[in-house]
């Protein structure tokens, strides 16, 4: 036993105050003089015990009070051994990634885990994990044999990509719930890729001794399609192309055959040659699909040991071009002249325009087109109203153009807004440029640097997001959101009186990524990664939405539940393959999920780096648990002395308000 500051055991000089209080100190009274007691009434008086024996227990208490406020101070504490092997927390951690496939890799993690849980202590508590994207718990810390041994048994392989990084957050999250010792023992093929990009990401807690299990030493060479640029939609086939990336890692210079499937069937097949440990870029001139949604993928002819990542899955949509309301004033023949040269000069020339005026819109279906477009249109017929706000309502979209007609309406339709004023910046120096564009909107992607605006609507912001703003301040371009779809406004116009943007390259660019957007294209084009997310519906919808998503899995199940199917927002893909997703607006779509190309570099992380992780010399792959290391720690006392603070103070004042209190006696 030992004190951590025992220079406070100086305070025990304090006990003087009770033997002072007690022993020393001598009780006197001055006598009082009285002629006569005749006129005193008969009564009580009050007298205080002075006895020093009969202040034995009180000056006791009061002693050990003294004594135990010195010892807590002083802080106490006693030697015992460190935690004995059984109450070590052991956690078996088994890489299940995508890049476990390769050989007998993840059958070899299992059997090793086996291994050391066999040579487990019968009352030790143990935890199986898996690191396969996220890291998730498989068993509570338990010791039941049997459910531990099945849980690794069941393990079977996954398609996300594992991080060291979420492994070390997960332990570290754990070491501050458990306060004893974590030995923690990881199975994995230690990809060099698995690496975060800040290594105190990965490192362990101080309680945490880490004991690696590496099950592939050296680099193994790997082929693979590391990308594919494909179409989405597609209307004429001859048109498309397909661009495929070959990489090679930790590979000599190879001649290697890809072929190009669609929906099972090799279509084409091409020769490359790779470079060594490089990569080459092949295209497919032509998509020859069926109507209706495709399952297509690049392959390369199996060369290597790791045949899971030789293709490269991407789905495409064959479909007449989608219509497009355009409604314009009989008057204004610049708008659908521009705006439909833009549309039908788009990559893929998916949408046809129908240019329409107000009065012919009257009894027009929005839900039958892709989108609808108001240009320069100061009123249009109140039924065509209330049809295009219960299509946005269910998903639908709409793009406003102000145009110079926005100078003399006040509110605009649909959108719900009025308009503040008009300003023509011909009157005060010409014109005025883009200022602030949105990058992250697929509207406003490139900038617009010489483009001239003549006019713009000043419209107030409210809930609207502000994706592009002229150099005076004033809103060019909102996105408004309401129900399920959204409304794009821009405060301009869509012909060359307003601005010259029609006139631009820019303008292409900007009615093709509006359009795909406005349709719904954008959110779902283009192959997805494992542990990636699909939007399904608007944030603002929440649980009283009445439509429902309906998602089917590449195994044929449905990953949501009807709960889910209601309410969720978005999608988490943690398969690999072919997702077929129904959204609320009841538009289809096929999403195509690969693996991480991260994973398809099975180089693994150099030993002096996992020695540096581990704290140890070389990191250990099959050896048994070791015994928990016995030494001596210090166990301080102070709880446990306060604990008798607490108690001789209470008994010291019940005491004392017993001994001190004054006795009623007869004078």
């Amino acid at each position: 036993m030992g004190f951590f500051a025992p220079w406070f055991l100086a305070g025990l000089a304090a006990v003087g105050l009770p033997v002072f209080l007690h022993l020393l100190r001598r009780h006197t009274t001055t006598p009082r003089p009285v002629s006569s007691l005749m006129f005193f009434e008969r009564g009580t008086q009050s007298s205080t015990r002075h006895r020093r024996l009969r202040y034995l227990l009180l000056f006791s208490l009061r002693a050990l009070l003294v004594i135990l406020l010195a010892l807590v101070f002083a802080n106490p504490f006693i030697r015992r051994s460190s935690a004995s092997a059984s109450e070590t927390l052991l956690v078996l951690a088994v890489d299940d990634s995508f890049s476990m496939r390769a050989g007998t890799r993840l059958a070899d993690a299992k059997r090793q885990a086996l291994e050391v849980l066999a040579k487990r202590h019968g009352s030790q508590h143990a935890q199986i994990m898996l690191l396969a994207g996220d890291l998730s718990i498989l068993t509570q810390p338990i010791t039941d044999q049997a459910q531990l041994t099945a849980a690794i048994d069941a393990i079977a392989p996954a398609d996300g990509h594992s991080s060291f990084g979420e492994l070390g957050r997960g332990i570290r999250a754990l070491a501050e719930t458990v306060h004893t010792p974590i030995e923690l023992h990881l199975f994995s093929d230690m990809q060099e890729s698995n690496m975060p990009a800040n290594f105190a990401d990965m490192v362990m807690p101080g309680n945490v001794s880490l004991i690696l299990h590496p099950l592939a030493p050296n680099a193994v060479p790997n082929w693979t399609i590391e990308s594919v640029e494909a179409p989405a939609q597609l209307v004429d086939p001859k048109k498309a192309h397909v661009v495929a990336v070959i990489a090679g890692h930790n590979t000599p210079a190879a001649h290697r055959t890809i072929s190009l499937v669609v929906n099972g069937t090799v279509t084409a097949t091409k020769q490359i040659d790779v470079p060594a440990g490089g990569r080459a870029t092949i295209t497919f001139e032509g998509l020859d699909v069926p109507f209706g949604e495709s399952r297509c993928a690049v392959r390369i002819d199996s060369a290597d040991g790791f045949p899971a990542d030789d293709q490269s899955l991407f789905a495409v949509k064959r479909a007449d071009p989608e219509r497009v309301l355009f409604v314009h004033q009989a008057s204004d023949t610049r708008s659908p002249l521009y705006y439909g040269a833009a549309l039908a000069a788009a990559a893929q020339a998916s949408f046809v325009l129908q240019p329409i005026t107000p009065e012919q819109a009257a009894d027009a279906d929005p839900t039958r087109y892709a989108f609808t477009v108001l240009s320069d249109v100061p009123s249009i017929p109140s039924l065509l109203e209330n049809n295009l706000t219960k299509s946005i309502e269910s998903g639908g979209s709409v793009l406003i153009a102000e145009g110079a007609a926005g100078a003399h309406r006040e509110r605009i339709p649909v959108y719900n807004a009025t308009v503040s004023e008009g300003r023509y910046y011909t009157r005060a120096g010409g014109f005025t440029t883009a200022a602030q564009m949105d990058a992250a909107h697929p509207a406003t992607r490139d900038p617009w640097p010489d483009v001239q605006f003549f006019y713009a609507s000043v419209v107030p912001q409210d809930n609207a997001r502000v994706l592009a703003k002229l150099a005076d301040g004033t809103p060019l371009l909102l996105d408004k959101q309401i129900g399920q779809g959204h409304i794009l406004l821009f405060t301009s116009g869509l012909d060359n009186v307003t601005n010259d943007l029609p006139l631009h390259p820019e303008f292409v660019a900007f009615v093709d990524r509006t359009a795909r957007s406005l349709a719904g294209m954008e959110r779902t084009a283009g192959p997805r990664l494992v542990d990636s997310f699909v939007p399904l519906r608007s944030p603002s919808t929440g649980p009283t939405s009445p439509a429902a998503v309906v998602v089917i899995g590449p195994d044929g199940k449905r990953p949501l539940s009807l709960a889910e199917e209601s309410t969720v927002q978005t999608l988490a893909l943690k398969q690999s393959g072919f997702y077929q997703i129904r959204f609320p607006s009841g538009r289809e779509t096929l999403v195509a999920v690969n693996p991480d190309p991260r994973e398809s570099s099975l180089k693994p992380i150099p030993a002096d780096t996992l020695a540096l992780w581990s704290g140890n010399a070389p990191s250990q792959s099959t050896s048994p648990a070791p015994a928990a290391e016995k030494k001596n720690t210090a166990s301080s006392l102070w709880w446990w002395v306060m604990l008798f603070v607490l108690a001789a103070a209470v008994a010291e004042s019940i005491v004392a308000s017993r001994y001190l209190g004054t006795q009623r006696e007869e004078a």
